[in-house]
């Protein structure tokens, strides 16, 4: 699949209000308008083939059909540039062949287009004011002719060919109906509009001659040859079925349908017309056409029959709905079919030779196909099970399709809107979102059943899970989990701070993916309901996701014109659109082709892994944004939905050829649901007609044992008068073959007679014309002298007119040349300053062409008048000529023969002078010419003069451009020097940024470093005031033992006693041992303490930004305690020195009972005092120099905090003090 492509192979839907939107190719064939392009259809094998449109199309706007069908006329609007296009219909695929664009045109929309009879010619109207009628030879990409169509207004717009004149062109609009010639390069215009202009809606032509067109106010209008001809207003029709019921509810309620319909309609409009080989068909108001004939008698045309859109059936408003503008009507090449668009994208079709239209003047259309979206589709989804696809519109419609059989399963109108439907695995059950609450739908044979409503009120996305025993329905910005099993609220899913866009399954079911318009994607536990992922980007409006198939990569797009991979919480890779906004996007199961719907409409396929370049197919499909997409479970079909109302089957193949080889070919069901209700209400309605049947069994056969038997006697009588008949006829031949015989010898006698007589006759005509030519003879040789005499005579005269003309022509001809040659040079210099008038002149003659065309028909209607005159003056003159010839032929039969040779050199002498006559003539035009040549040189020179002070003064304008244009460029040049400049500093600044970014992430580092040694200290000067108060408790129990030892202080014994048993109570080895083991507790203490703030660390990183004021509260109550606890260890100090001095005086005392006592006694007792005094006094100095130290090395840290905090502007970690700690 790593060459995957798409094509294709059905369309559900219909482009409203193009010009010519319908039209048929074959009998069963069908052409319309459907998204970007065009759509051919046939009705009966269902088969679609979509011809795109051009890149960037927009929808088409007017399609004309040839009338050999073989190409098809385009208007699209594509961007800024409309296109005109034309296709060739071939059998498997239409192919583009030119596009018409031309510089003396503005750009404007087509709105209709034509094709003349012979094929060659096309024509096309853009919408007024402001329109032109411009004629195209379009197989050379010419444009022939080109006129403006001023109007008062705008409208509708309709151009047509005289179906048997390729010249003749016909246009239509609001407020003119013109006829246009087409000859030598321009379009004449050959009728006068008489009358008050009108707004004609449409027209076609009836014959060579005839035009008919249609109003808005409902007149029909016959023209022929230009000229009005027949006139007919039509009423505005009411619907037949709702007729009788519109009396009574007019009584009744002011709000009946019809009645709001009449107010809203009270004037017919003819918005369709079409001619058929019997007459015309129209539509004069909402849901009618109308067909006319033309009688025999007057050669008027009839209305004959009725023809009325049906109600919908699955339509809240039935009335409403058949009730719709017919937009385009057109006839199969037999005229068995007709077909109609509205313009609620729908499409009807009528049998012209039915039943009802002979017996009937009322009959109804019926759908083409199957009933379309008429607004935009806001959801889409597809099964497993099934080859179905569900889809829901702003027409307030839930529609079922089978994108196998190309068919419309189920059909289902609502009050409200629906905003989103999701299809249940099996296919036999949906969710449907509504503004108040969601339903859960069953699929049944026939309807959609509502199973159940649950109050989740704007649900805008909602979703089957892919087992499908979860769903999930978003509110807001909360996901709601729904079990489809006990329609229990499972769980919901809370953290997005935007509205909730899309939500997307993983393939088990276990993980589940959103995204809102706040740029969050989320990834959740269904186990636990929590977010296992996130990705935020604010600047981002996410409008769709999707997962691929092990549920490790997400694809999202939004309003930042980009498709996002994200995976492990960031983005991976990042494609830009190319200035065009993704709106939806689908991965294949096998995740190495994604599929992306854009703003314009178009659908693009990539490879992954993505690539920055532009890598990617791009297909024309819809006319508007794509709102929903997705692909099979078999990765052979790709499902998408538009704005415009379509939907668009797509089948996924291999470039290389051939589709795409899944796992497995899926076998769907075909199982279906149904109440038990329908199923005895139809087994009942059976039963019914199998009775009618047998009692109609029982009737027919009664009648027709009646009619057989009334036959039978019809035959016997029939018989016996023919056997009659037979007898008759026998006997009338024999009578006639006698007659005959009898008249055949008759004629042979009376033929015998004749013949006699014929030779007679020629016997004696034969005689006759022998002396009548011996007579004649005679008579010729005596002219014959004569004429030789006068032969000779005007020879001689011949011979010297000839010398006298000779000598004259020579002169005139040395006379002439000299003239020619000096004229030839004039002549040339003429014709190189005419050449540059001829421009000029040529717009100023289609002006003129105008005007004198208006002259012309007005003269021409006076000198008809006068030639009706002069033509009845010829009769009466012809008459008496014909009087007179008779008289005079007698008397030139004996003329002829003596004035045969005096005519002849008479015209001789003729010729002669009229040539010298036209010599004349040509000298005195060649001195005109000259006349008015020498006049023309004279205001040319006069002109180019003009032209050369104009060129003076713009050369001097394009001196002083120069000049402004050198400074602009010196400008520019020290303007991109400081450009490049900036850059150098923005990438030094860049560098430095970089710089700081590696500086503040070590100080972090440095700052989460002294932080733990700041706990550890706090730790320790914890441990150290538990020891101190620990020493404090010893040495008042010290001061308790010695102040009894005091007491025996006479008596040195119990003195000695006192001291030893202080000297083993107070330091003795066991109390080191049992401190070494405190040590080592408090040790693994502060090291399981370090490893737990080690795992804490991070979380305490994310919670510092939200605590920083409580901290901050913290901090200072911290200094507080460090500032009382400092007097404390100052208050200790002191008392520590009082020890110490009392410690002191006790030596001293002990000191002088030494002499009293002996060596060995008093070296114990020495060692007893020195001792314990160095044990206790060493340690404590030792702490308090610690306490000094790390007070330092805390103040130290915290002025290093602050400067980080002011270098990077953000808010740094607050120290503990060892009270926090």
């Amino acid at each position: 699949m790593a060459g995957a492509a798409v094509r294709p192979v059905a369309v559900f839907g219909c482009r409203p209000r193009v010009a010519g939107g319908v039209c048929f190719l074959e009998e069963r064939v069908v052409l319309h308008a459907a998204g970007a392009g065009c759509l051919r259809l046939h009705l009966e094998h269902k088969w679609h083939n979509f011809i795109p449109g051009t890149e960037k199309s927009r929808g088409v706007q007017a399609l004309a059909v040839s009338p050999d069908r073989r190409f098809v006329a385009l208007s699209e609007a594509a961007g800024e540039q409309p296109v005109l296009a034309v296709y060739e219909l071939t059998a498997e695929r239409a192919r583009r062949r030119k596009v018409l664009a031309a510089e003396e045109l503005p750009a404007r929309q087509a709105v209709s287009l034509a094709f003349s009879p012979d094929c060659r010619l096309l024509a096309a109207a853009s919408a007024p004011p402001e329109g032109h009628l411009s004629c195209w030879l379009w197989e050379k990409q010419q444009l022939l002719a080109a006129v403006l169509l001023p109007a008062a207004g705008g409208g509708p717009c309709q151009v047509s060919f005289n179906p048997q004149d390729n010249t003749q062109v016909c246009i239509t609009g609001n407020g003119f109906f013109k006829l246009f010639k087409y000859s030598e390069g321009y379009l004449k215009q050959m009728n006068l509009q008489r009358g008050q202009p009108e707004n004609y809606l449409c027209h076609t032509w009836l014959s060579k001659e005839e035009v008919i067109c249609g109003t808005d106010t409902g007149k029909l209008s016959l023209f022929e040859t230009g000229e009005l001809h027949w006139e007919k207003s039509l009423e505005y029709r009411k619907t037949p079925r709702n007729q009788e019921e519109d009396t009574t509810e007019e009584y009744e309620s002011g709000l009946a349908f019809e009645d709001n319909d009449l107010q809203q309609h009270s004037l017919p409009q003819i918005s369709a017309v079409a001619a058929y080989s019997k007459g015309f068909a129209c539509s004069p108001s909402p849901g009618v056409v109308l067909l006319f004939e033309k009688t025999g008698e007057n050669e008027v045309y009839e209305e004959r029959q009725e023809v009325w859109l049906p109600q919908d059936q699955f339509s809240t408003e039935p009335k409403k709905s058949s009730r719709q503008d017919i937009t385009c009507i057109c006839f199969s090449p037999s005229e068995e079919i007709m077909v109609v668009s509205t313009n609620k994208n729908q499409l009807y079709m009528f049998t012209m030779f039915s039943t009802k239209l002979i017996r009937e003047k009322i009959s109804y259309f019926a759908y083409m196909n199957f009933p379309l979206h008429s607004n935009s589709i806001t959801g889409l989804d597809m099964c497993i099970w099934k080859p179905i696809l569900a889809t829901c519109s702003l027409d307030r419609s839930v529609r079922i399709w089978n994108y196998k059989t190309n068919t419309l399963q189920l059909c289902k109108e609502y009050q409200e809107e629906a905003y989103t439907v999701s299809l249940h695995p099996t296919g036999l059950f949906c969710l449907i979102g509504f503004s108040d609450k969601l339903r859960f739908v069953s699929l049944l044979y026939e309807d959609m059943h509502v199973l159940k409503e649950f109050a989740v009120k704007k649900c805008r996305e909602c979703s089957f899970s892919n087992g499908g025993h979860l769903f999930a329905a978003v509110y807001g910005n909360v996901i709601q989990i729904y079990s489809s099993i006990t329609f229990e609220n499972v769980t919901n899913l809370k953290g997005h701070t935007g509205e909730v866009h899309a939500i997307k399954w993983s393939a088990d079911d276990t993980k589940f993916v959103s995204c809102d318009t706040h740029g969050a994607v989320y990834e959740w536990n269904l186990s636990t309901g929590k977010k296992e992922s996130e990705c935020v980007l604010k600047t981002c409006m996410y409008s769709s996701i999707s997962l691929t198939y092990d549920a490790k990569i997400i694809f999202a797009v939004g309003s930042d014109q980009t498709l996002k991979e994200i995976s492990e919480s960031s983005i991976q890779h990042e494609v830009p659109a190319y200035d065009v906004v993704y709106t939806t996007v689908a991965v294949s199961r096998s995740g190495r082709v994604i599929f992306v719907g854009t703003s314009l409409g178009t659908i693009r396929a990539m490879k992954y892994p993505l690539t920055l370049k532009k890598d990617f197919s791009e297909y024309q499909a819809h006319a508007g944004a794509v709102t929903k997409m997705t692909i099979t479970s078999d990765d052979q079909f790709l499902l998408t939905a538009s704005e415009d109302g379509c939907v668009f089957i797509w089948k996924v193949y291999n470039k290389e050829g051939g589709g795409v080889k899944g796992e497995q070919e899926l076998e769907y069901a075909d199982e279906v649901l149904i109440m038990r209700s329908d199923i005895d209400e139809k087994s009942q309605a059976i039963l019914d007609l199998q009775i009618c049947v047998r009692d109609l069994k029982t009737e027919s056969d009664y009648e027709l044992r009646l009619k057989d038997m009334y036959c039978e006697g019809k035959i016997k009588a029939l018989e016996d008068n023919f056997a009659q008949e037979i007898d008759s006829l026998k006997t009338k031949h024999q009578i006639l073959q006698e007659e005959k015989e009898k008249q055949q010898l008759q004629y042979e006698v009376q033929l015998s007679e004749l013949m006699d007589k014929q030779a007679r006759e020629v016997q004696r005509l034969e005689s006759d014309s022998s002396q009548k030519l011996s007579m004649e003879n005679e008579k010729y040789q005596e002219l014959q002298v004569k004429s030789q005499k006068m032969e000779e005579e005007y020879e001689k005269q011949l011979h010297k007119l000839e010398e006298s003309k000779i000598r004259a022509v020579a002169e005139l001809k040395e006379h002439y040349e000299k003239k020619l040659k000096h004229k030839s040079v004039l002549l040339e210099e003429a014709k190189e300053s005419i050449r540059k008038q001829i421009e000029a002149h040529e717009e100023m003659e289609k002006q003129i062409y105008e005007d004198g065309d208006k002259e012309i028909l007005e003269l021409k209607d006076k000198y008809e008048k006068q030639l009706l005159e002069e033509k009845e003056s010829n009769m009466q003159l012809k008459g008496e000529i014909g009087v007179m010839n008779k008289r005079l032929n007698s008397l030139q039969k004996e003329l002829k023969d003596r004035n045969r040779d005096i005519e002849e050199m008479r015209l001789e002498q003729q010729k002669l002078q009229d040539i010298i006559k036209s010599l004349e003539k040509d000298i005195l035009v060649l001195k005109t010419d000259v006349k008015e040549r020498t006049e023309t040189i004279l205001e040319k020179e006069k002109h180019v003069y003009d032209l050369k002070m104009k060129n003076q003064e713009l050369e001097n304008f394009k001196f002083v451009l120069s000049y402004r244009i050198e400074e602009f460029k010196k400008q520019i040049e020290s303007r991109e020097n400081d450009i490049e400049t900036m850059k150098k500093q923005i990438s030094e600044m860049e560098e430095q940024l970089e710089q700081f970014r590696k500086e503040s992430v070590g100080l972090k580092l440095t700052i989460t470093q002294l932080q733990q040694k700041q706990k550890a200290t706090a730790g320790e000067v914890h441990r150290e005031m538990e020891k101190k108060q620990n020493m404090e408790t010893l040495i008042k129990r010290f001061k308790a033992d010695l102040l009894n030892c005091v007491r025996f202080i006479n008596d040195s014994k119990k003195m000695k006693a006192g001291i030893h048993e202080l000297y083993t109570k107070y330091v003795h080895q066991p109390g080191m041992v049992e401190a070494q083991a405190e040590d080592a507790d408090l040790q693994q203490q502060y090291k399981k303490q370090q490893e737990y703030n080690e795992r804490n660390l991070a979380v305490l990183r994310k919670k510092g930004m939200k605590d920083k004021e409580m901290h901050h509260t913290a901090y200072m109550r911290i200094m507080q305690e460090n500032m009382s606890l400092i007097k404390e260890i100052n208050d200790l100090r002191q008392e520590l020195r009082v020890a110490n001095a009392q410690v002191h005086d006790l030596q001293s005392a002990l000191r002088l009972n030494k002499n009293k006592k002996s060596i060995q006694d008093t070296a114990p007792s020495s060692e007893l005092l020195s001792g314990p005094a160095v044990l206790r006094l060493n340690p404590e100095l030792e702490r308090e120099k610690i306490i000094e130290m790390q007070q330092l090395e805390i103040q130290y840290l915290r002025d290093q905090i602050q400067e980080m905090e002011q270098a990077l502007n953000c808010p740094g970690s607050v120290s503990f003090s060892p009270k926090s700690s």
